[in-house]
C-alpha cells in the first residue's frame, strides 16, 4: 500500500497535475480575497478574518478535487492496469486507500501555502495579531476533512466508469449534493426537527460548525463515517466486476 501511495504522489508531481492543482487553488482564492472587489475582498471588508477563504475554498475544491481523482481508477480500468494491480500482494481496500490518501495528501499540500494568508491578515489586524485564531484553525480542520470527503467521492466516481470525463462530472454532482443538497431539502421540509435532522446529513452543517472554532467529536465522526461509506462503496464496485 505504501509503495502504491508513493507512486500516486510521485505521479502527481512528475506531471503537471499536482502543481496545477496547487497553483489554481491559490490563484483563485488570492484573486477573490485580495484583487476582485466584492464581499470576499479582505481589504474592502476591513476585518482581520479569513472567512473569505473558508467560504470560497469549498467551491474551488468542488471542481479541483474531482479533477485530481477522475483518473485514479478509471484510467486503470481503461488501460487494463487494474488487473495487473490485482496480481500484486495488495488487497482491493489497500489499492483504494492508497489512491484516496494520495489525493487527500495533495489537498493538504494545497492548503499549507494558504498559511501565508493567515500571517498576512494577522498583521493587518488592529492591533497586529488581532484575529480569531480558534475559529481559523477550526475552519482549516473542517476544510481539510471536507477535502477528504470530496476525495473519497472522487475515487468512488472514478471506480464507476472507465471514462475520466464521466468520472469528473459524477464526482462534482455527488459532492455538490453532499455539500448543499441536504440543506435545500431541509428548507423544503420546513423548520421542525425533521428539517434539522436532514440538514445534519449534509457536509455544510458540520463544516460551518467547525468553522466557529469548536472541533466537536460528532463533526469529526461525521466526516470519517462519510469518507468510510464512499470508500466501502468503491470497494463494492470493484468487487462487483468479479461477480
Amino acid at each position: 500500500m505504501w509503495t502504491l501511495f508513493k507512486k500516486e504522489i510521485s505521479g502527481f508531481f512528475s506531471s503537471l497535475t499536482g502543481y496545477v492543482v496547487i497553483v489554481v487553488f491559490l490563484l483563485l482564492n488570492s484573486l477573490f480575497m485580495w484583487v476582485i472587489p466584492g464581499q470576499f475582498n479582505v481589504i474592502e471588508n476591513g476585518y482581520a478574518t479569513l472567512d473569505s477563504l473558508f467560504a470560497i475554498a469549498p467551491w474551488v475544491f468542488l471542481f479541483l478535487v474531482p479533477a485530481i481523482t477522475m483518473r485514479m481508477i478509471s484510467e486503470e480500468k481503461r488501460t487494463g492496469t487494474l488487473d495487473l494491480l490485482y496480481t500484486r500482494p495488495v488487497t482491493e481496500l489497500q489499492i483504494i486507500l492508497a489512491k484516496f490518501f494520495a489525493s487527500w495528501t495533495l489537498i493538504l499540500l494545497s492548503l499549507i501555502p494558504t498559511l501565508i494568508y493567515f500571517w498576512s491578515v494577522s498583521k493587518l489586524g488592529s492591533p497586529p495579531g488581532n484575529i480569531d485564531t480558534g475559529g481559523t484553525w477550526g475552519s482549516y480542520i473542517g476544510l481539510f476533512f471536507l477535502g477528504g470527503i470530496y476525495a473519497a467521492i472522487g475515487v468512488f466516481a472514478s471506480s464507476l466508469t472507465g471514462n475520466q470525463i464521466v468520472s469528473f462530472i459524477t464526482a462534482v454532482f455527488v459532492s455538490f449534493i453532499m455539500y448543499l443538497g441536504f440543506d435545500f431539502l431541509s428548507n423544503l421540509a420546513g423548520s421542525g426537527s425533521t428539517a434539522f435532522l436532514i440538514s445534519r446529513l449534509g457536509i455544510e452543517y458540520h463544516y460551518n460548525s467547525m468553522s466557529r472554532g469548536v472541533v466537536d467529536s460528532r463533526d469529526i465522526l461525521y466526516f470519517i463515517l462519510v469518507m468510510g461509506l464512499f470508500i466501502l462503496g468503491t470497494r463494492t464496485v470493484l468487487q462487483s466486476t468479479k461477480w
